[in-house]
């Protein structure tokens, strides 16, 4: 079992260090799932909630996120994002948000990922609390990374998110 890769020889933490290794593209796609009442959904779908468009001001949260990630997670190195972008649709009462992240360097942008799928359903669980106090953000997770020395990886798509599919068609 190799070292931990944040923990220093000295038992401290510190960031890893990237320096030797050569810039590669990099690519990651991460989703969250955020479960409303119909009523909400609808009140969103509208733009009739009281705090105004919550499904645009979430798209513009998780890009701003993503491109603070190194300030949010201690360890993560900062990264030129090359492109960002958050997608919401709705499965019935379930929005589901899709947060994809590109750069060329060299660590991947996972992380970048994943903090715009989260802040986006925050966003939405903020703008929308009002009208229904049982929203709940279900999952986030990491479908997809390409680039790096670990090469590509793609998830299997979970239960939650097959049934989800399922019930929308």
């Amino acid at each position: 079992m190799s070292a931990p890769s944040h923990i220093g020889p000295d038992g401290g933490v510190r960031m890893v260090d990237v320096s030797g290794k050569p810039a590669t593209d990099r690519y990651a796609h991460a989703r969250a799932r955020v479960r409303m009442s119909a009523d909400a959904r609808q009140a969103l779908q509208r733009s009739t909630a009281h705090k105004g468009d919550a499904l645009v001001t979430a798209q513009l949260a998780g890009i701003m996120a993503a491109k603070r990630t190194a300030e949010l997670i201690p360890l993560a190195h900062p990264l030129p994002l090359a492109h960002c972008e958050v997608r919401l649709e709705w499965r019935g009462d379930i929005l589901q948000i899709d947060a994809r992240a590109h750069s060329v360097g060299q660590t991947g942008v996972e992380m970048e990922a994943m903090v715009a799928a989260s802040v986006a359903a925050l966003t939405v669980y903020d703008m929308a609390k009002a009208l229904d106090k049982s929203i709940a953000i279900e999952s986030i997770r990491l479908l997809e990374k390409r680039g790096g020395k670990s090469g590509n990886w793609s998830a299997q798509p979970d239960e939650a998110e097959t049934q989800a599919h399922a019930s929308s068609h």
